[in-house]
């Protein structure tokens, strides 16, 4: 399959709030707005990430899937994450799902969560532990570890 476009969906009955949440606090652009779907856009990296919003209720969503969303965590790498964690957590009150850690796994993070329960983990990748590290197939940290070093 040949791919175009991914990118996430989250069903809400707080699409106004959900979209507005994603623009002031992450940086999202809003695409498209109707009173039912909102489509984000990040314009401002190197990649264009998207993101959209609908509401639980509209026809276009399976009557035994029109609930809110759950289960689901949105990963957001960043370069300065001790900076957003400062700005999103300390500044801005977000709630705090998970406090600020390293873990053996290679990642610098903490958890806050939006307007709906979807949890955002807000992430630096740093170097794994050397045990943590055989657990990756591909030899990835001589790449990561230049440009940490950088």
């Amino acid at each position: 399959m040949k791919t175009n476009s991914f990118y996430p969906v989250i069903l809400t009955e707080k699409v106004e709030e959900s979209s507005k949440f994603y623009t002031d606090f992450f940086g999202f652009d809003i695409v498209y707005k109707a009173d039912w779907y909102v489509s984000l856009r990040k314009s401002q990296s190197n990649f264009p990430f998207e993101l959209a919003i609908i509401d639980t209720s509209h026809p276009t969503i399976p009557s035994a899937y029109q609930k809110s969303v759950q289960g689901l965590i949105l990963n957001f790498e960043v370069e300065d994450v001790d900076q957003e964690y400062r700005r999103l957590i300390i500044s801005e009150k977000l709630p705090l799902q998970l406090d600020i850690r390293d873990e053996v796994f290679g990642q610098r993070h903490f958890i806050t969560s939006d307007p709906n329960g979807v949890l955002i983990d807000v992430i630096k990748i740093i170097p794994p532990s050397q045990e943590e590290s055989t657990q990756y197939v591909e030899n990835v940290w001589s790449t990561i570890n230049e440009e940490v070093n950088r």
